[in-house]
């Protein structure tokens, strides 16, 4: 049996997700706590507001750390155009439009296995998207992925 085709027990994360990014794949971060306790399970950084292009290195990223992705649930006000199912490698993946708000994708493994991420906009600035990114991933976060973008953006001097 392939480590691909070795079933992964439901609710559970990968023991660490610590990666560099390479050029054409996604800027992700996962919660490292087979608790989950925290209402984020970790955080997306897309490059552009085109789910077409960017969401199959999400889906690709995640399949090989969670296995395989079955749907994404997005709010699809966020995004230039939402498909309703990509394929990307041998599997579809549908594509659901929700009213999460623009802050949040819902990621299923399998039947029931749903995992939430914050969505950090494309036009962020880097310190400010890892700071955000950090807050999401931590293991006792109870704030809201809206609540932590407000948190962690830079105040404004008047």
């Amino acid at each position: 049996m392939a480590d691909s085709d070795t079933p992964h027990p439901p609710k559970l994360l990968p023991d660490a997700i610590y990666e560099s990014v390479q050029p054409g794949t996604a800027c992700l971060r996962l919660q490292t706590t087979h608790t989950r306790e925290g209402l984020l399970d970790g955080a997306w950084w897309p490059r552009s507001r085109d789910i077409g292009a960017e969401l199959p290195s999400l889906i690709t990223a995640l399949s090989e750390h969670l296995g395989p992705i079955t749907r994404v649930g997005l709010d699809e006000s966020a995004w230039d155009e939402l498909p309703t199912r990509l394929t990307i490698g041998d599997r579809i993946v549908h594509v659901d439009s929700f009213p999460v708000g623009d802050d949040t994708i819902l990621i299923t493994r399998g039947d029931q296995d749903y995992f939430a991420l914050l969505v950090v906009p494309p036009q962020t600035a880097p310190d400010v998207a890892r700071a955000a990114m950090a807050e999401a991933v931590r293991a006792d976060n109870v704030a809201q992925a809206g609540q932590i973008l407000i948190d962690t953006a830079p105040t404004q001097q008047a």
